[in-house]
């Protein structure tokens, strides 16, 4: 074992196969080191692993064998004490398939490995502790890809002969690579999701998304499904899910200001989110949650994630409460976002059905923002967990510029053939004259720059907006 090697990650043959050079700390009492630090790592290179198991197994004796198993989750592998050969074949379909890297792996050395990749080997020292860190929860009915150790194609350098090796009868009957099936991304399990508020706009859409980006969704919603009530949360099934997307909320915002209406808000937008972070935390699931630009008092231009809250009302409050829970979370994704469309009742169905009426409505000009299609927001949140993006938060809107509602009013009754001069503008103040309600942010306009530099770049607004409306107008 090499002691104080500095902390570093390289390439190998194998796509996305890294070692990891572990920095040892020695001295006449022992050794001390950090096998697996995620901010450390993760800035030299190593993906966002996320593990939830951890295994470890103990090998008496010099020369035991296991392997080849090309599994559907990452590893990440080291050991604890002694010393082992290891080598990897990459079993995944493609040009790759067959590619080869081996190594000896010491306290000082450690490898990820891909899910798909092909992972065996030899133990060198007596009383060695191999442990392994891996991204998803064993299961009897997960199927493995597996290679003969004794493949004369890869012609794998064993150590210790395998004749003189301690194999497995199970292993020794693997095929060679002529005869293996290569793994396909296909071949994982997928993913279970549980989506709360499945009955909304956003929530409907996603149970449409998910299966199809290779998730397996349950949608629960009221009243068989109440996130605020602590004592149902405590009883759920959570070992099944490995993802939360919670798109429950109260959005009354005007509601919100009353007796009732109140603890009713922050019940649903606090509460329910706490109790589904302590769910998270626990289990180790992945919880994503729907934000909204009410948390801010609307006076920055544009919003960024990292704005303190300012909330006007009772509504943005309660939704700032939740996100406090949300972030205490550690693998969790804040989804920020505003003035959401979708398949229900909404701004762009109610202006589409005044036009159709002949109504000529006065619509407010001093909040702007942008439009959010679930189209687009669910695609983006689907995004965020196929990509192991880093946790955090994110704004997510629509792009394009950014409009008032009563541009965006114009625009509906312009696209389905009416004279948007019909729309008058008229003040947030002058609306809502003589009546109790909420205060609004006047901008709502959200910094789009991060989600961006993941690789997502949502589609303009106003295109959604024509998409929108001409299947409304089927």
């Amino acid at each position: 074992m090499e002691a104080g090697k500095q902390l570093r990650i390289e390439e190998t043959p194998i796509p996305g196969f890294l070692r990891i050079d572990l920095t040892v700390h020695a001295d006449n009492r022992g050794w001390f080191k950090e096998n697996w630090q995620r901010e450390k790592m993760m800035a030299l290179g190593l993906p966002n692993l996320g593990p939830v198991q951890n295994n470890i197994s103990f090998n008496d004796e010099v020369g035991v064998t296991r392997g080849i198993h090309a599994e559907p989750w990452d590893k990440y592998i080291s050991v604890a004490t002694g010393r082992v050969f290891g080598a990897w074949v990459d079993l995944r379909e493609g040009p790759s398939f067959g590619a080869v890297y081996s190594c000896e792996i010491d306290p000082s050395v450690a490898v990820y490995v891909p899910k798909g990749v092909g992972n065996a080997y030899q133990t060198l020292e007596p009383n060695t502790a191999y442990t392994y860190l891996v991204n998803a929860h064993w299961s009897p009915e997960v199927s493995y890809t597996f290679l003969n150790l004794a493949d004369e194609t890869v012609a794998i350098d064993w150590p210790i002969p395998l004749d003189q090796a301690i194999q497995s009868d199970k292993d020794k009957g693997h095929p060679r690579l002529a005869d293996v099936k290569p793994f396909a991304v296909a071949c994982a399990p997928a993913k279970k999701v549980l989506v709360t508020g499945a009955n909304g706009q956003l929530g409907r859409e996603l149970m449409r998304q998910l299966p199809e980006a290779g998730f397996a969704a349950d949608g629960v919603d009221l009243p068989d499904f109440d996130i605020s009530n602590a004592e149902q949360m405590a009883g759920v099934d959570w070992a099944g899910y490995e993802v939360i997307i919670n798109a429950a909320a109260w959005t009354n915002v005007d509601g919100a200001e009353t007796a009732e209406g109140r603890p009713a808000a922050w019940k649903a937008n606090a509460g329910g989110p706490a109790n589904l972070a302590r769910a998270a935390s626990a289990q180790g699931i992945t919880l994503v949650h729907i934000s909204s630009e009410y948390t801010f008092d609307g006076t920055k231009n544009p919003h960024t994630e990292a704005e303190p809250p300012s909330p006007l009302g009772v509504y943005g409050q309660s939704k700032a409460g939740g996100d406090a829970a949300i972030v205490s979370t550690p693998k969790h994704y804040l989804v920020r976002t505003s003035w959401v469309v979708g398949d229900g009742k909404n701004f762009v169905r109610t202006m589409a059905g005044l036009a159709e009426k002949g109504i000529s409505p006065s619509v407010v000009s001093d909040q702007v923002g942008r439009l959010t299609f679930t189209t687009d927001l669910a695609a983006g949140i689907i995004h965020l967990l196929s990509t192991g993006a880093e946790y955090g938060t994110y704004n997510l809107s629509n792009e394009g510029p950014e409009t008032s509602w009563q541009q965006v009013a114009a625009r509906v009754f312009e696209l389905t053939g009416h004279d948007p001069s019909q729309v008058s503008p008229i003040s947030t103040e002058e609306y809502f004259a003589g009546k109790q309600v909420a205060a609004r942010p006047l901008n709502s306009t959200m910094d789009l720059t991060k989600i961006e530099a993941t690789g997502f770049v949502p589609a303009t607004a106003d295109q959604r907006l024509r998409e929108y409306l001409q299947e409304y107008l089927r």
